[in-house]
């Protein structure tokens, strides 16, 4: 179901708690919000519909994935830039690396790892944020 974005500051800067398989419909929900916002938005974080777990989605040019309970294991190539975020008004600066590698679980809570490289890595690093409350 599509869910109404999150704007709330206060909200948005509170942490995200583990996901457990009771919350696999936020996956749904989430991933449904993403495609009805895909015009100006690329990845989203469940904190953005008002849900405070750890799962993210992230659109790669014509795929939409699912990560949930994500962590960065290794980043190389440190370089500034600006982000946008569909929560938040305007564009802040913002620290990301080129390349990523992250330990995650699947839509069906099965384990992954992948390894990710420019703007894909990018919206990971950005959505991965949301957890620790920061405001990008």
């Amino acid at each position: 179901m599509v869910k109404k974005i999150v704007r709330d500051p206060l909200f948005l800067q509170q942490k995200s708690e583990l996901a457990t398989e009771a919350d696999a419909q936020v996956i749904v929900d989430l991933m449904d919000t993403l495609k009805a916002n895909l015009d100006r938005c690329v990845g989203m974080a469940a904190n953005m519909i008002g849900v405070k777990k750890q799962i993210i989605v992230v659109a790669a040019g014509p795929f939409i994935f699912p990560m949930v309970n994500p962590v960065i294991t290794a980043k190389s190539g440190k370089y500034e830039t600006e982000e946008s975020c569909l929560s938040l008004d305007g564009v802040r600066p913002c620290v990301r690396y080129k390349e990523i590698e992250v330990d995650y679980l699947d839509q069906n809570f099965k384990p992954q790892h992948g390894k990710y490289t420019g703007f894909t890595a990018q919206i990971i690093q950005h959505e991965i944020q949301h957890f620790s409350g920061e405001l990008i």
